[in-house]
């Protein structure tokens, strides 16, 4: 082989090399956009919270049980999803009376409907932070919903948490919470005000 020969085989492997090295480049850039990481919740520092007006006060409750999964990426929302499961059994206005009767059978109904459920599989960037697009379930009862909230990130203890928090509000009548004597919105409003306040964790 001449001098020339084995020049240019040299500068064809050198751009073999270039070019694989650029494709493999791109093949991480897009499996490191593509990485997705699952958040679960951590009760102990998390709370779901509702305030709605009854006989022209306003009043304030939680919820005491529910469960988040989320699945998130900044460079990558199209692969995120929000879920999340309440028991409706566990709320608390402070009132045990009250409380009952939201998980009787004109209300809430929790003999039958023990469970609210919210999944999202649609997270949208927004002016002000992110907003779940998804579907709401309550007293088995089904609507589109739409959940603006905040979320970032940090480091704590060597380990990976997000904190997301937001407000929405949710018109109790759109889902049967609200039957006979209930339906009427002169003494409990139909506009129920929802704000959270979550942490979780990489898992």
């Amino acid at each position: 082989m001449t001098p020339r020969s084995l020049a240019e085989a040299a500068r064809a492997a050198a751009t073999l090399m270039l070019t694989a090295a650029l494709l493999l480049g791109g093949d991480a850039r897009a499996a490191d956009a593509a990485a997705v990481t699952h958040y679960v919740l951590d009760p102990a520092k998390s709370s779901l919270e509702f305030t709605f007006l009854q006989a022209g006060a306003q009043n304030k409750g939680r919820f005491t049980r529910f469960q988040v999964a989320f699945d998130f990426a900044a460079a990558n929302l199209a692969a995120g999803r929000l879920d999340v499961t309440v028991d409706i059994n566990s709320v608390d206005t402070g009132d045990q009376e009250r409380d009952e009767t939201l998980r009787g059978a004109d209300l809430f109904a929790v003999a039958k409907f023990p469970q609210a459920h919210f999944v999202a599989s649609q997270i949208n960037r927004t002016a002000s932070g992110y907003e779940a697009v998804g579907k709401l379930t309550i007293r088995g009862m089904t609507h589109d919903a739409r959940v603006p909230f905040a979320f970032r990130t940090a480091t704590e203890n060597g380990a990976a948490v997000g904190y997301m928090s937001g407000k929405t509000s949710v018109r109790r009548l759109d889902y049967g919470v609200g039957q006979g004597d209930w339906k009427a919105t002169d003494q409990v409003g139909n506009d129920v005000a929802v704000s959270f306040t979550l942490r979780l964790i990489a898992h």
